[in-house]
């Protein structure tokens, strides 16, 4: 059955536009579908391998669903490469080697998966082997001799600043009926800006994580760290129409303490949060299509431009390292270049 967008969206498939359509991806396996065939020994280690990210590392449950994804691949490469004729025994974790490691990737790199996509889930089979060589599955590590593509780090697109107070002007205006659903809609885009968090940040938000008064959020972020976030007059204001006019209308039995509320009354959801961005942003002349991580991406780059140093960023967006953080100095500067080559006589 084919999806659609909830609470009467329009838009279709999420990076089409009307009047075109971009290419349709290669369709990527059924992950859920590889697992189930995987033979009892590496289906275990699948196993093993869930219950010590989400319970031991403590991982999100998009980190968590991304690593075992990339595990469970793995695993069905390593059985398939193994598997020759019909009777033969499946393949044994043990032998799961740097060999298989470097074929799983060479077929994900000939299926037209990008650079920074197998960076990636070199990562995660690195992670994969390193606990099943403590867990006495593998003999041998042979994660570390893993090498895969540098990962291409891009600079993230952002808005002007004048661009992200268009959409949050225009966002303001369709709350003005006091409409409940665009009264969340507003706080939702106000504090994405205001505070830099993750959507997956923003969706998991209580009642109880706004101290209002003081005007900060308590987040939970990656690896469960917490930690507080501030937001200004603007985005507070939005906030409190939305708590004192708005959610009541939605609520329901089911809504419990979350924050921001769907349409049918439970807790708000990251694709809505998306499509809410996406359409605000759409609708500013020349802003490209920014979704909830270019709000963050646009915060991290305002704050910058404003004078914030990246240590203070670095809290505000939870980075774990100032790395990451410094690259949205790159945007700056490839800003102030960009400015230079039209403004100056001699550029």
């Amino acid at each position: 059955m084919a999806r659609t967008h909830p609470e009467g969206s329009s838009r279709g498939p999420r990076g089409s536009r009307p009047g075109g359509r971009k290419p349709e991806r290669a369709r990527r396996p059924d992950l859920r579908v590889l697992r189930e065939q995987l033979p009892t020994e590496l289906a275990s280690a699948a196993d093993g391998f869930e219950h010590h990210l989400r319970w031991e590392r403590g991982t999100s449950a998009h980190t968590t669903r991304a690593y075992l994804g990339d595990a469970v691949s793995l695993l069905d490469h390593h059985q398939r490469t193994a598997a020759g004729a019909d009777g033969d025994p499946p393949a044994q974790l043990a032998a799961l080697d740097l060999a298989v490691l470097r074929g799983w990737l060479s077929a994900l790199h000939a299926s037209g998966v990008s650079r920074s996509t197998l960076t990636r889930r070199a990562s995660s089979a690195r992670t994969f082997t390193a606990w099943a060589h403590r867990a006495g599955l593998l003999p041998t590590d042979p994660g570390p001799r893993l090498s895969a593509p540098a990962k291409q780090r891009t600079l993230p697109a952002v808005l002007r600043a004048e661009q992200a107070s268009s959409a949050l002007s225009a966002s303001a205006a369709g709350a003005e009926q006091d409409d409940p659903v665009a009264l969340r809609d507003h706080a939702v885009l106000e504090l994405l800006y205001a505070t830099g968090v993750r959507v997956a940040e923003l969706c998991a938000l209580d009642l109880g994580s706004v101290d209002h008064d003081r005007r900060v959020l308590r987040v939970v972020g990656k690896g469960d760290r917490e930690r507080a976030v501030p937001f200004g007059e603007p985005a507070g204001r939005a906030l409190q129409r939305w708590l004192s006019a708005g959610r009541a209308h939605l609520v329901t039995r089911d809504s419990g303490e979350a924050l921001f509320l769907g349409a049918r009354g439970g807790r708000l959801g990251s694709r809505t949060v998306r499509r809410v961005v996406h359409d605000a942003v759409g609708a500013v002349p020349a802003a490209g299509d920014v979704g909830p991580h270019g709000l963050r991406h646009s915060a991290a780059t305002h704050l910058l431009e404003g004078g914030a140093d990246l240590r203070s960023v670095q809290e505000l967006l939870g980075h774990a390292t100032l790395a990451t953080t410094q690259l949205y100095t790159h945007v700056t500067v490839e800003r102030l270049k960009a400015i230079h080559d039209r403004t100056h006589p001699r550029s």
